[in-house]
């Protein structure tokens, strides 16, 4: 796992604010079903420093995520009301 320095201010894939970004190029697994730091992860491709394919993990909290109704975005980006999360 590396993790890269030039980001994007929001996630490429959800358009919503993260907390962390972790770039993979190898295999990897991801269980969300009872982490309390993390509510979801978007997946966007990219490449390695050596131009191989890779994977940037953006990693969202709860209330970025919208669970608890502050963000209010869905998986897909579009508007969600919390109540349906």
């Amino acid at each position: 796992m590396y993790v890269p320095t030039d980001v994007p201010d929001r996630c490429p894939a959800c358009d919503c604010p993260y907390e962390s970004v972790s770039r993979h190029t190898g295999g990897f697994s991801v269980n969300l079903l009872d982490n309390e730091r993390y509510q979801r992860v978007c997946f966007y491709p990219t490449s390695d420093e050596e131009e191989s394919p890779a994977l940037d993990c953006y990693h969202h909290t709860h209330a970025e995520a919208g669970v608890d109704g502050s963000a209010g975005r869905g998986v897909d980006g579009g508007d969600t009301p919390s109540a349906e999360r």
